[in-house]
């Protein structure tokens, strides 16, 4: 079972330096170097004449107008957003089990993780939509396409797995790593809920402010639960789930519902 101090545990053998510039190149390779694009993005659209409302953004397009190279980058995108998962998981592996326990990896309850996971998934996921809807009411926010992949036998496979890319990268990255090596700096508890949850907002700035506070707010219930239990899974499961349920329910929504899902 993970210690649900385990965010919190010592590393000895590294100093604060040393942990400040690994923090820095792992965001650098991944999550920050979002956060800075995604700035610069609502910088552009918010300085444009057309209404931030009136605008789009799409969230998984075609990479080309061939198939098999479509597929080629789409499959080349989700490996190489993995890799920073796999460094943090190299750097805080454990010798001893559970191995990524300073992640509050473990899969020792992978069944209560995973039903707890889709519970929350419901929980967040209805009150998010409500939430999206309300910005984009009150302009606060851009026309959020999940897919523009043309359709290929390989379409929703692909949406899948990226939804597999982003639960796994943001809360393997945003959570289990960072609250690990931000406690190790002597960063408090709410410091580091606040620091990830801002984080998580920025990253998601390009759909506009309402993406912003939704996923602020969001990363402020995703660090109290992983202070509380200290498990990960449930909350890659919840993001998977959400992203998983939009990415493939987008093109029925959409055509259902045209109204609400018009720019």
């Amino acid at each position: 079972m993970v210690n649900t101090a385990s965010w919190v545990a010592p590393h000895p053998a590294l100093s604060r330096r040393r942990i400040g510039a690994e923090i820095t190149i792992v965001l650098l390779l991944s999550l920050g170097a979002s956060a800075v694009y995604s700035i610069v993005a609502i910088i552009n659209r918010i300085t444009q004449e057309v209404a931030l409302a009136q605008q789009t953004a799409v969230l998984n397009r075609s990479l080309s107008d061939r198939e098999v190279f479509d597929l080629i980058y789409q499959l080349l995108a989700v490996f190489f957003a993995l890799v920073p998962v796999a460094l943090v998981c190299y750097l805080l592996w454990s010798s001893s089990r559970p191995h990524l326990g300073r992640l509050g990896l473990s899969f020792d309850r992978a069944g209560r993780d995973v039903g707890a996971g889709l519970a929350l998934a419901l929980a967040v996921g209805i009150p998010g939509l409500a939430a999206y809807l309300g910005f984009r009411a009150l302009g606060l926010s851009a026309n959020v396409v999940p897919t523009a992949l043309d359709a290929y036998w390989w379409t929703d496979p692909v949406l899948l797995l990226a939804a597999v890319r982003a639960a796994v990268t943001e809360e393997v990255i945003a959570i289990g790593y960072l609250y690990a090596r931000l406690g190790e700096l002597g960063w408090g508890r709410w410091r580091i809920i606040l620091f990830s949850a801002v984080l998580r907002g920025s990253y998601h700035l390009y759909q506009g402010y309402g993406a912003f506070i939704a996923n602020l707010v969001m990363g402020v219930a995703f660090g109290w639960l992983y202070t509380r239990f200290g498990r990960l899974v449930p909350l890659v499961v919840t993001h998977f789930a959400i992203d998983a349920a939009v990415f493939i329910g987008y093109p029925w929504a959409a055509a259902t519902f045209p109204a609400l899902f018009a720019v």
